[in-house]
């Protein structure tokens, strides 16, 4: 695949200017339960969530030293409390699970996630833009986030790597680097498929060194999030993270 070619072509159509990404150097490594926590976002995102088990996450996350919490908007002000002081940060999903809002909303609930103490947002992309290949109208989807977050919040791009070919993940990851996005991400959990090794390089080498990699979906054991990492992945959305953290020690 000539990933430059359609990096190229991509900007083109959306009518964005190109710029080359970072080169990344990939590395592979072991890692201890410790270091791995410092890359996991513990995740609840089941609509019958309680308050009580996002509050146990919320602990569990700080007692291990995750990366973040990410849940659901209506929880995005109660975890940025009980977090506060922990070091741990404060995540929320945008658009959340099909990516269908418009970009006015999306930037409406990015706003209030923003005010609530939200440190970082995982939007889902519009995946029909991908599929009309509307690259301009995937631009402005994101963009609405990334402006209503204002530098406040890190933005993750969900791309669901499932439904896309390879040159349309290539197309995506470009379109949210060039937008200003903070991360790609490859998945909600709650489509046909989750991340893989192979969709994480290829979002890696796309978006280069200087673009977070986020792999979520199924990732379960300890081997599968080294796995991740040392494909490209900078940080993992696991709901399994206590058994990932534990299962070493």
């Amino acid at each position: 695949m000539d990933l430059r070619r359609i990096m190229n072509e991509t900007a083109k159509e959306a009518g964005i200017k190109y710029t080359e990404p970072e080169k990344y150097e990939f590395a592979e490594k072991n890692y201890t339960p410790e270091e791995l926590a410092g890359y996991i976002d513990h995740t609840l995102l089941k609509p019958e969530a309680s308050r009580e088990e996002i509050g146990r996450i919320c602990d569990q996350a700080a007692e291990h030293s995750f990366a973040s919490v990410c849940v659901n908007p209506s929880y995005t002000a109660f975890v940025a409390g009980r977090l506060r002081g922990t070091g741990v940060r404060t995540c929320c999903v945008i658009g959340f699970p099909f990516g269908t809002h418009t970009p006015k909303v999306k930037a409406a609930e990015t706003a209030e996630a923003v005010a609530d103490g939200a440190d970082e947002v995982d939007m889902v992309i519009n995946i029909g833009n991908v599929k009309n290949r509307d690259w301009r109208a995937a631009y402005e989807d994101i963009r609405a986030v990334v402006e209503a977050a204002e530098g406040k919040a890190l933005v993750k791009v969900i791309i669901e790597t499932a439904l896309l070919t390879d040159e349309e993940k290539v197309g995506i990851c470009t379109i949210a680097r060039l937008a200003g996005a903070d991360f790609v991400k490859t998945s909600t959990g709650y489509s046909s498929g989750g991340a893989t090794a192979e969709d994480v390089e290829l979002m890696r080498k796309t978006v280069g060194a200087g673009m977070g990699v986020k792999a979520s979906g199924g990732i379960r054991t300890y081997e599968d999030a080294v796995r991740m990492l040392n494909a490209g992945a900078s940080r993992l959305g696991c709901s399994a993270g206590i058994a990932i953290v534990t299962a070493q020690k």
